[in-house]
């Protein structure tokens, strides 16, 4: 699917951030479907009249059916750099999400140990000490509610597999459509209401901080707390 000019909520010389939908894949897998990297590429090679290959560096990456922003570096420098950033937990990544059920706190800190099983794609709430067991801890707001669902505002602390998803479910709040982690039924479009909303960071080049927000989804349940 083409990137559309509508898609990309931020441009520089060295970075390009796309507002990914539910059911896009950030980098090629299994399925062959054409991921998100390559349409970034091709949507470059247009606009900028570029010859002969173009630079698209993946940065980092969201769940199949998690949309949201997914920043791309159009120069290798600005990848080294970014990588860099990320891997010393230098960025500020804000996640909304819809659940079901109310949480007991208004905020909370939540920390639990997971063990990843490769073959099922999957994450398990597990204990310290056992072999494979990572910690993992993530902080969220309430931000509003009705009687079914409550729509929170994540800080995820650590980076673990799964962790929004799996940790939220441990408390008895999976997120909407995410059958995966118990969630009662599917959304239609496949999705689970879980959006990364914003990114913060230092601008690797300019050494600016930039905020980077994308609109939450079109989609029923998000309406809700419109």
């Amino acid at each position: 699917m083409p990137i559309m000019s509508r898609d990309i909520i931020y441009e520089d010389n060295h970075l390009i951030a796309v507002n990914k939908k539910p059911g896009e894949i950030v980098q090629g897998d299994k399925t062959g479907d054409e991921p998100l990297s390559e349409a970034v590429k091709a949507y470059l090679k247009l606009t900028y009249a570029k010859p002969g290959n173009v630079f698209c560096g993946v940065i980092h990456r969201l769940d199949r059916p998690v949309s949201g922003v997914v920043l791309f570096s159009k120069t290798s420098k600005a990848l080294s750099r970014m990588n860099t950033l990320f891997r010393e937990r230098e960025i500020q990544k804000i996640y909304w999400t819809i659940v079901r059920n109310k949480p007991a706190k208004q905020e909370e800190e939540l920390t639990h140990y997971l063990i990843k099983n490769e073959k099922q794609n999957k994450s398990y709430i597990s204990y310290p000490g056992k072999p494979g067991a990572l910690a993992c801890t993530l902080r969220y707001k309430l931000l509003k509610s009705s009687d079914n669902y409550s729509l929170l505002e994540i800080y995820p602390l650590t980076g673990r597999h799964h962790q929004i998803r799996v940790q939220l479910a441990a408390v008895d709040m999976p997120i909407i459509g995410d059958v995966k982690y118990g969630d009662k039924r599917a959304n239609e479009d496949a999705s689970i209401c879980l959006h990364a909303r914003e990114l913060c960071f230092t601008h690797p080049v300019s050494g600016h901080k930039i905020c980077i927000k994308a609109p939450i989804p079109d989609q029923k349940y998000w309406h809700l707390f419109d």
